[in-house]
């Protein structure tokens, strides 16, 4: 134990974090202590770092396969899981599996075996059916956001993984909802419950904003002016809304990042980069973003669309008023429009005339080098500020993955950092700069 509170501090000094909320602390004992858990807490409570910290206790250095399975709903949220791990530096290999992501790789990753394996079901279950790892050595599975996983249609995927995975002696089921039966193929049978649902004491406000027509697009600009420059996130229920919002939101000059289902995965990466990074301060997404993605703190969100029930309201609520903080949720409704009956009178938010909100001073470089590379975010600092002679107070978020990194400039630097530093070496690779 003493081992694992020495290690524990360690990562949580990589980390930046000064100690574990209340939930964090009683989910690891209960992983440590108990062999299935289920973790009920609200979204960016910090549910990841509660059951990676005991699970990486428990891992056997001297073991060479795959020891921990972890299952996620969402390409996203397997990249932000493995982002997680990699920073705690525990010295274990770790990779994620997802569908978009090419299986060359995947058989690349899976030779030489991670000891933590991150994936969605669909991509999971293929390899385990073509035997691309073995699974004696498999004793922890973790089921994160398994009710998400469950309502898109991962029943029969989860089932037959869990089907065959013989060994395991320790389940570990994450959600950010009370409401969801857990099926009997998880085959829990005396589960700990973690419940810190009911303590959420999120300052969280509900308002209309009532718009004259049936087209909200102009009321959606009046309303983005009005609340002026804050991260947000607009909902809607269809892609193709995305559009018809973007390309209008472009006409009227309000800088945005889309995320949605259909679009490539890289896009997708780099519009949640861009939000994190503050490049882009509104997000137009779908139900994708409502949960289990890894975004800064936000302000507010405006439902666009009203979703079809209750779950998604709450998940989309979720995104704003996070760890106590305050938030706002604003719901964009035709003043004939009725409210379903999940939704109570609302108090309506007047708007006030207000100019458009001023571009983002952060634009995003991509540099072509990661992880791999031997490069860390000190080098990138470094290859900015000496190299690239950039005022330190000019350089933004940096996010260094595998191959790459992405780092956030003050737009008035971009272009002659990109002309001191493309084509040049970072550390002992010649990298690509150029602006996304």
């Amino acid at each position: 134990m003493s081992m694992l509170m020495k290690n524990k501090k360690e990562i949580l000094r990589k980390l930046n974090i000064e100690r574990l909320n209340p939930m964090q602390e009683e989910a690891q004992l209960a992983i440590q202590n108990c062999k299935e858990v289920v973790l009920l807490s609200p979204t960016g409570t910090g549910k990841t770092l509660a059951f990676l910290l005991p699970i990486i206790a428990d891992l056997s250095p001297s073991s060479e396969e795959v020891q921990c399975i972890i299952l996620v709903p969402s390409r996203e949220l397997a990249i932000q899981i493995e982002q997680v791990t990699r920073e705690m530096g525990s010295g274990y290999k770790t990779n994620a599996v997802y569908g978009g992501r090419s299986v060359f790789k995947d058989k690349m990753d899976l030779k030489h075996r991670p000891a933590i394996l991150i994936g969605t079901p669909g991509r999971v279950a293929d390899h385990l059916r073509r035997e691309r790892f073995p699974t004696s050595a498999v004793r922890t599975l973790v089921l994160d956001e398994f009710d998400k996983s469950l309502e898109i249609g991962f029943e029969e995927e989860m089932e037959e993984i869990i089907n065959a995975l013989p060994q395991v002696e320790k389940k570990v089921l994450t959600s950010a909802t009370h409401e969801v039966t857990i099926p009997r193929f998880v085959g829990l049978l005396d589960p700990v419950y973690v419940d810190y649902l009911k303590d959420k004491i999120a300052q969280l406000q509900v308002k209309s904003i009532i718009s004259p027509e049936k087209d909200k697009l102009k009321t959606l600009v009046a309303a983005l002016c009005h609340l002026g420059n804050s991260p947000a996130i607009i909902f809607c229920n269809f892609k193709d809304s995305i559009k018809r919002i973007s390309d209008f939101l472009t006409e009227n000059h309000i800088e945005h990042g889309c995320f949605f289902g259909g679009m490539e995965q890289q896009d997708r990466e780099r519009a949640l980069i861009k939000f994190r990074n503050g490049t882009h301060q509104l997000l137009v997404a779908t139900d994708l973003a409502a949960r289990g993605i890894d975004v800064p703190t936000i302000k507010f969100i405006i439902h666009y669309h009203l979703p079809h029930r209750v779950q998604e309201f709450t998940h989309r609520n979720g995104r704003t008023a996070r760890m106590q903080q305050e938030g706002t949720a604003y719901i964009l409704q035709w003043e004939e429009e009725r409210l379903p009956d999940f939704i109570p009178n609302l108090d309506v938010e007047i708007l006030q005339e207000a100019p458009i909100p001023e571009a983002s001073v952060w634009q995003t470089l991509f540099i072509s080098g990661g992880r791999k590379d031997k490069i860390s975010k000190g080098d990138i600092v470094g290859f900015c500020c000496k190299q690239g002679q950039l005022d330190p107070k000019a350089l933004g978020m940096i996010e260094l993955k595998q191959d790459c990194a992405f780092v956030a400039v003050h737009r008035s630097k971009v272009k002659q950092l990109i002309q001191r530093l493309d084509n040049t070496r970072l550390k002992k690779r010649k990298v690509r700069v150029n602006l996304i």
